[in-house]
């Protein structure tokens, strides 16, 4: 690759990194078609620790959901579970939400066309952090405290509280069959936007949004958000890319793993129970953050906010590193285990019902006589 291209945030890509990205793909799919996020709390930090500026990061992940929420939506959309006037009414700030992202990391940069340094790799984890910390924790929570972790339903306190404030204009969404205040889902749309723009994460904000604050069941929350994924994904590619921030090349590469994964994910969720799909994604989740924080230290030292010998910074990556690849690595094999196992299972059981089976009749054929 040419110099030029090097010296502007882009990574030199060998067999064994080009090996390393596809299985970040690969795993982030699984995650994604497992537990319905587009894996991206797991692919951005996991392409920061190969060396990838945390800009160019963001830009190729967004630009790699815009693909995938393609499909997604289009499977939600078959079954009813998709509100296209609420996903554009978001959209309208969501819009402004990356756009301000995209100018934050171009100030935190500190050039024109800035492609990463300390402060933006900082600035991007600590917005990784705070966060995913909140949604790891609220998950568990929520899962330790129903009933063995099924059949809870989310707390109805923030839409019933908006309800009788009544925050004119009120705008009716018949899919989602919900009456929301507008300034309530531009406030929404403008945070799920900034944070998709800064850690490429905005289902983990839109999603929730939409059932604790809208008051929309679950499925149509699942299926609007990936609808507006399409949208923030093109603006944010556009956006990113005008800025030299995508690298196509990861982008291609995430790609050949994710769409490899994320049906093995989706058929995850048949055969495992609700609870497991809960716990993996909240500990995991949990995790990456631990792995994130872990990286912090060197951006602090690199910002000289921190002292020590700077020949530790690989022992950090490689301990940072270790941990992300851990959880991911340990919640892709617990689903393909069980994923396997429930396969096998079927197999056994459709053997058994044709054995059981009793043999078909046979009706005896005339003897033929001899002339």
């Amino acid at each position: 690759m040419p110099p030029d291209l090097l010296s502007h945030g882009f990574i030199h890509i060998d067999l064994l990194c080009a090996i390393q990205v596809v299985l970040l793909g690969f795993t982030g799919g699984v995650l994604s078609g497992f537990i319905g996020s587009g894996g991206a709390f797991f692919m951005t930090p996991g392409m920061m620790n190969l060396g990838v500026a945390g800009p160019v990061a963001v830009g190729s992940n967004i630009t790699h959901k815009f693909g995938k929420a393609i499909i997604g939506s289009k499977k939600h959309g078959e079954l009813g579970h998709v509100d296209r006037k609420l996903a554009l009414f978001m959209l309208i700030t969501a819009a402004v939400g990356i756009r301000l992202a995209v100018w934050m990391m171009k100030l935190m940069s500190g050039t024109e066309k800035g492609h990463g340094g300390p402060a933006a790799d900082l600035y991007i984890s600590v917005v990784f952090v705070s966060v995913l910390s909140v949604v790891s924790f609220t998950m568990l929570r929520d899962v330790l405290r129903s009933d063995n972790g099924e059949n809870s339903q989310p707390s109805r306190r923030v839409v019933d509280f908006l309800n009788r404030l009544r925050l004119r204009p009120l705008v009716h969404f018949p899919v989602a069959d919900v009456r929301v205040s507008l300034w309530v889902i531009l406030a929404c749309g403008l945070l799920t936007g900034y944070l998709a723009g800064t850690i490429g994460v905005g289902g983990f904000i839109g999603v929730p949004a939409m059932i604790y604050v809208f008051g929309v069941a679950a499925p149509v929350a699942a299926g609007s958000e990936l609808f507006l994924a399409i949208f923030m994904g093109a603006f944010g590619a556009i956006n990113y890319g005008f800025e030299g921030m995508v690298d196509l090349r990861l982008v291609l590469l995430l790609y050949l793993g994710s769409l490899m994964g994320i049906h093995i994910g989706a058929y995850g969720t048949k055969v495992v129970r609700e609870v497991v799909i809960r716990l993996a994604t909240g500990g995991m989740i949990a995790l990456c953050v631990l792995s994130r924080a872990v990286a912090m230290a060197v951006y602090l030292r690199q910002l000289g906010w921190v002292t020590y010998d700077p020949e530790l910074d690989d022992v950090i990556n490689l301990v940072s590193k270790g941990i992300l690849y851990a959880s991911g690595g340990g919640t892709a094999t617990l689903i393909l285990v069980l994923v396997f196992r429930a396969y096998l299972q079927r197999r056994r059981v459709r053997a058994s019902i044709a054995l059981s089976r009793p043999a078909p009749l046979v009706a005896a054929q005339p003897a033929s006589k001899e002339v």
